[in-house]
């Protein structure tokens, strides 16, 4: 069976603080030379590559002298500062061999949260690959706080998949791939080489976080898959230590775990909707609701909603949920929390009565809202 990377004319790599790093011992030249080669080769062959590198923490603790990854989001930023330098050096010094520029892009969540910033940064990116350069992203950890920060760069990775609408994220890591269990503790785990991206069952089997120098673990790389798969991305993930994993996937080898998208792929606008990571709020469906979203394909209305949390405003994405507690949707609200609180339950036609106006007959409109 080929590799999902075979016919794959654009792709998002994501690289891990432990392989760019040395395990968290300053930059590793070597490796980074190594990647620069493998991209090269794929440049040449006319694809088109971003590289979401990890590694600015881990370079900065090992400028600073510091053994063990700060918690304080002041010190990470600090290290992330110091850090960046280094890495955006070496990328480009290594990228220079081969003759190519590159660009580096540090991103937050409000850079993606905000259409009219979304859409320049697609643009901006575009331009970029449409001109053989490769972009280097990383998080803006300088600046990011708690309530803005991706967390981690497999969430990042697969945000920029989408807003490129890449044909493949790769996800390189310091394991083979994904297995049924954790390897390191169950001797029995299965390695898994194909499955569908946002299989239930996947996110059962994911472990914990990895490594002490990174900060995410298999399971937000299947959630990473999972988001990659909305804008019809196929997902890889492979163990970087491979000897040119990148050369050898694109050749059709079956490396690693590959995660079919296995879906129709989402128009750019809704797929910004349901990857909207800082929700405003959200609502809770009775049954007739739910099938009026799921199978109908309807506005949601207010006299479908049994429940509002949270304090959105008017024009907030706000979860749409099941009486269960399953997430089974997004949208752009068009009445803040209190008014919707207020005509929760009640026909369209009412609403003009209980609130004084009316702006929409719906909570939220079909064109704004995306099933997940």
């Amino acid at each position: 069976m080929n590799s999902l990377l075979i016919d794959a004319r654009s792709l998002v790599v994501k690289v891990g603080s432990s392989l760019v790093t040395n395990n968290g011992q300053g930059l590793d030249q070597k490796a980074i030379a190594a990647w620069a080669d493998q991209i090269a080769k794929l440049v040449k062959q006319g694809r088109q590559v971003v590289l979401v590198s990890s590694g600015a923490v881990a370079e900065g603790m090992q400028r600073l002298g510091w053994k063990k990854r700060p918690t304080n989001i002041n010190e990470l930023q600090a290290a992330a500062a110091v850090g960046q330098m280094g890495l955006v050096q070496m990328y480009e010094s290594c990228f220079s061999r081969h003759g190519l520029h590159t660009a580096q892009v540090l991103l937050t969540h409000d850079d993606l949260a905000d259409r009219k910033r979304y859409l320049n940064a697609r643009s901006t990116l575009r331009t970029l690959l449409d001109m053989n350069v490769i972009p280097i992203i990383n998080e803006n950890d300088t600046v990011v706080t708690d309530e803005i920060r991706f967390g981690d760069n497999d969430t990042l990775a697969s945000l920029v998949a989408n807003l490129i609408e890449a044909d493949v994220l790769v996800i390189l890591t310091d394991q083979p791939g994904l297995y049924s269990a954790d390897p390191r503790k169950n001797p029995e785990a299965v390695f898994i080489q194909r499955e569908i991206a946002g299989n239930p069952q996947l996110e059962k089997m994911a472990g914990g976080a990895g490594t002490a120098i990174g900060s995410g673990g298999m399971l937000t790389k299947i959630l990473a898959a999972k988001r990659a798969a909305r804008s019809g991305a196929n997902t890889i993930i492979a163990s970087g230590r491979e000897t040119d994993v990148l050369v050898r996937l694109a050749q059709g080898e079956q490396i690693g775990t590959h995660l079919h998208a296995g879906q129709i792929k989402t128009v750019a606008r809704k797929q910004w909707l349901a990857d909207h990571l800082r929700l405003g709020g959200k609502v809770i469906l009775d049954a007739g609701a739910v099938k009026a979203l799921l199978e109908d394909g309807k506005s949601l209305l207010p006299i479908g909603v049994t429940g509002v949390e949270g304090n959105f405003d008017r024009g907030d994405v706000v979860a749409c949920y099941d009486a269960g507690g399953k997430e089974i949707a997004r949208g752009l609200v068009n009445y803040n929390a209190q008014e919707a609180t207020r005509i929760l339950r009640k026909p369209s036609s009412e609403i003009e009565k209980i609130l004084g106006y009316i702006d929409e007959a719906e909570l939220i409109h079909r064109d704004n809202l995306v099933v997940l």
